[in-house]
């Protein structure tokens, strides 16, 4: 198959040393080959540049990664997807879902935020969508609805993520009240009137992660108007 040589370059570079601190770092959710991330990126970025210029979107290699026991395969899948980005549709939204409920942590689940964010940006009916996500039973489906206009700037919907995080407040899980929490101070750079007035209007429902992340940058910030 056509990545089969990325697999075995991956192999290659185990470093048991390296692995037991990078599973100790994640909270050993998952066993790791111990190979840094750019190093692992460089096996493969050749091969994705091609698959993306071949147009080629193959889901199956991506269930492959994840059936894979160690969390580089799962990183490796995620970031074809990050690489294939702008070829996939409305239509795959629920295939990223499944990707998202594979042996989720955040470190996966966070990587397919701008696959899902690229779609969303392209395709605005999907909005209804991430609302849906928004509410559902899984913490990190949840996470990605939340975090998915990271890094959209002024293209970011203010309507859209306020009822997103509107959604979630009163939560009491950490992932879901750290998401708020960014996903407000991104668009702080942007818009700080927006995000100060939503967080004061909001305050007593909020965690104080969420209110401490999303603060981060509105001290002595000019702030210009709300739209």
């Amino acid at each position: 198959m056509w990545y089969e040589p990325a697999f075995d370059a991956l192999v290659a570079l185990r470093n048991p040393e390296r692995a037991v601190k990078m599973e100790a770092y994640m909270r050993n959710q998952y066993p790791f080959l111990g190979i840094s991330a750019p190093v692992r990126k460089k096996v493969y970025r050749s091969t994705f540049k091609m698959a993306e210029k071949e147009k080629r979107i193959d889901f199956d290699f991506v269930r492959i990664c994840f059936d894979q026991e160690t969390r580089e395969f799962h990183y490796m899948g995620a970031d074809y997807l990050l690489a294939i980005q702008g070829l996939l549709q409305p239509e795959h939204l629920p295939l990223l879902k499944e990707f998202i409920l594979t042996k989720s942590w955040r470190d996966t689940v966070d990587s397919l935020d701008g696959v899902v964010g690229s779609i969303v940006n392209r395709y605005p009916d999907t909005k209804e969508t991430m609302l849906a996500w928004s509410t559902n039973e899984n913490i990190w489906v949840r996470r990605v609805a939340i975090d998915h206009q990271l890094l959209f700037k002024e293209g970011t919907d203010a309507v859209l993520l306020g009822q997103i995080i509107e959604n979630n407040l009163l939560s009491t899980e950490f992932f879901i009240n750290k998401a708020i929490g960014w996903s407000l101070r991104d668009y702080s750079k942007t818009n700080p009137a927006w995000v100060q007035q939503f967080i004061e209007a909001h305050r007593p429902q909020m965690a104080p992660l969420s209110i401490r992340e999303g603060s981060k940058y509105l001290v002595n910030t000019k702030k210009p108007p709300i739209h």
